[in-house]
């Protein structure tokens, strides 16, 4: 494998993932730009919905995984971010305030039941999983557990990772642009970064280029994960975009911005364009990029190609 891995694509070159008319030919006209434009593989991500719709969701994209061999050899999975999240302003960022919930395993298990295997990755917020119990069950089904869009204190961050905890989602994002100075959930997870892999929107307008580079300088290498959180919107420059019955509009520097323009949505930035961005003005050499960009990502993912997986 020589292409990237990208564990967080909520849609691409104009194709939403998350919305209901979603059909084959828009999800195999978006596996074909993803590979075109270096990704080999890619977790499709679900975000936060009324369960009935999540689970709908999965279950149609997942009957395109393993009927067509173009999506199977694209989508090595499914990624669902959410519900599990922090209700709180800032935190819960672009997700429908409404539809999040605490973390229950009989929701899991349904969550879990629709993507008949397929589920690879589910971001959860640790102080909604109560004792830890859904990290627990997740990762004893073998899928892999995030933290993200979370206020964790370290005791509950420290709890989810004993039982389980990988990853935390989009380090920076999903929080509140004002924060307490030093006791904040930006730096309780780098102070668990021997622990924890973490992944990073490295677009620019995320996460600034400034405060990504000291993130970076901080973070083993080897727990360092770039992902691209696209949209539809992903590839085609400026405009208004959906995603998940949002618009989001994207301005002429390729930030992408919900309506209210108090937060961003999802990102306008392919991988490639991250490359560039960390190669040329973050100093990052291409063997790094690779590191970050396709193995660290496989090994999280169990240390194996993630499409041999059922």
């Amino acid at each position: 494998m020589t292409g990237w891995v990208d564990l967080q694509v909520n849609g691409y070159a104009g194709v939403d993932f998350n919305s209901e008319t979603l059909n084959e030919a828009a999800m195999i006209r978006a596996c074909q730009r993803l590979r075109a434009d270096g990704v080999e593989q890619c977790l499709v991500t679900i975000i936060t919905a009324p369960i009935a719709a999540m689970t709908k969701q999965v279950e149609r994209i997942v009957s395109w995984i393993d009927s067509q061999a173009l999506i199977r050899s694209v989508v090595a999975g499914l990624h669902l971010e959410g519900p599990f999240l922090s209700p709180h302003d800032g935190f819960v960022g672009a997700h429908p305030k409404a539809a999040v919930i605490p973390a229950d395993l009989d929701t899991t298990k349904q969550l879990l039941a629709s993507g008949c295997g397929h589920v690879r990755l589910l971001t959860l917020a640790p102080e909604c999983d109560q004792d830890a119990a859904v990290t627990r069950f997740l990762t004893r089904q073998g899928v892999v557990v995030a933290a993200g869009h979370s206020d964790a204190s370290l005791e509950q961050l420290d709890r989810c990772i004993d039982a389980g905890l990988k990853l935390f989602t989009h380090l920076g994002n999903g929080c509140p642009a004002v924060q307490a100075r030093h006791d904040n959930i930006i730096q309780r997870v780098l102070s668990r970064s021997d622990r924890l892999w973490i992944s990073f929107i490295a677009d620019g307008h995320h996460v600034p280029l400034f405060a990504l580079k000291n993130y970076l300088a901080c973070i083993p290498s080897d727990k360092i994960i770039i992902v691209s959180d696209a949209i539809s919107a992903a590839g085609l420059g400026p405009g208004s975009y959906p995603l998940a019955g949002q618009t989001v509009h994207v301005d002429d520097d390729g930030a992408a911005w919900a309506e209210c323009r108090t937060h961003f949505a999802g990102c306008a930035t392919p991988m490639k364009r991250m490359r560039q961005i960390l190669r040329d003005h973050a100093g990052v050499n291409e063997a790094t990029l690779d590191t970050w960009m396709r193995t660290n990502p496989l090994r999280l993912m169990d240390q194996s190609p993630v499409s041999t997986r059922t």
